[in-house]
């Protein structure tokens, strides 16, 4: 499938869109070299998907590739309407960052009904509906987190609490790894979703922390809810142990500071750059991967210094 079959050149978009209300339109359009344009479906909008947009952003640019980038806010029916409005548009592929996996089989289903090439960023399905997938071992990620807990607690009895992002996707994986990378002394006693803001996770963390006030761990699915349980569990009176992932620079200072006592660090950069990369390298006929991995590392404040910069 070579991008001389699908160039359309300059898009005039013309059309208004009827799912204002979900969030699903209006999307920004970057102007590249003509000779092709993609599409990208944000997922949300923390630091990770700011990000993420960011170095999609700059890959397109640099290749000279248009783009038109549209967020779908964390809601599943936002994005099947984000997929529809840029196939209308006419972009020659879509890269999509998926709400939960719902949104996701609607959508792969909307791409091919309209033979549009999807490469999928953070998960992954079926290679057949696909042009690729780029992601973080997010199982591995959480099992991570959970080595950490398990050296500290040093086979005692503790008690460890789980705050999620939004199921049905990322959040899921990160969270069965670091369940299922526990040893049998720590017992997991509560798990409620933050929904990846800091605002619920806050409330979540306090109530977790008067449910359980012998809780010593807690597992946060990303660093701004962590930074957020932090203040409640502290108001509290509650020492619990956080880790988290991500390696922002607020969360290497937290774990400079002891606010976390530890982060698995996986930028999107590389996450963006292979996405857009491979995606023009499909339309160009090449072949390419369909499953690839972006690094990751526990930080401490044992190796702090040698963390990645997260967003540069």
């Amino acid at each position: 499938m070579s991008r001389s079959v699908h160039a359309r050149g300059k898009l005039v978009v013309l059309t208004a869109c009827a799912t204002l209300f979900l969030g699903g339109c209006a999307g920004q359009q970057d102007e590249g070299g003509g000779h092709v344009t993609l599409g990208f479906v944000n997922g949300g909008t923390s630091e990770f998907h700011t990000c993420l947009e960011r170095a999609v952003r700059k890959a397109a640019k640099a290749d000279g590739a248009g783009l038109i980038t549209v967020n779908s806010r964390q809601s599943a029916a936002a994005e099947l309407a984000n997929m529809e409005d840029l196939i209308a548009r006419g972009v020659d592929a879509i890269i999509l960052q998926t709400v939960n996996t719902d949104a996701l089989e609607g959508g792969i289903a909307k791409a091919k009904a309209a033979d549009v090439p999807l490469y999928l960023t953070s998960v992954v399905s079926d290679p057949d509906d696909i042009l690729g997938a780029v992601i973080v071992d997010l199982e591995k990620v959480g099992r991570l987190d959970a080595d950490w807990v398990a050296e500290d607690a040093g086979g005692e009895q503790a008690e460890a609490g789980v705050i999620a992002g939004a199921p049905g996707a990322a959040s899921d994986l990160l969270v069965e790894g670091f369940v299922a990378g526990l040893p049998d002394n720590i017992t997991v006693v509560a798990d409620q979703p933050g929904m990846f803001n800091a605002a619920k996770a806050q409330d979540v963390a306090e109530n977790m922390s008067q449910a359980h006030p012998d809780l010593e761990y807690a597992f946060v699915a990303n660093e701004e809810m962590a930074l957020a349980a932090r203040k409640a569990f502290a108001a509290a009176g509650s020492d619990v142990k956080i880790v988290t992932t991500n390696g922002t620079e607020a969360g290497l200072a937290a774990v400079e500071s002891g606010g976390l006592s530890a982060t698995v660090a996986n930028s999107p950069v590389p996450i963006g750059e292979t996405a857009v990369r491979d995606t023009l390298r499909a339309l160009d006929g090449e072949k390419i991967e369909k499953v690839s991995y972006a690094p990751y590392a526990l930080v401490t404040k044992e190796n702090l210094q040698k963390a990645p910069r997260y967003c540069p």
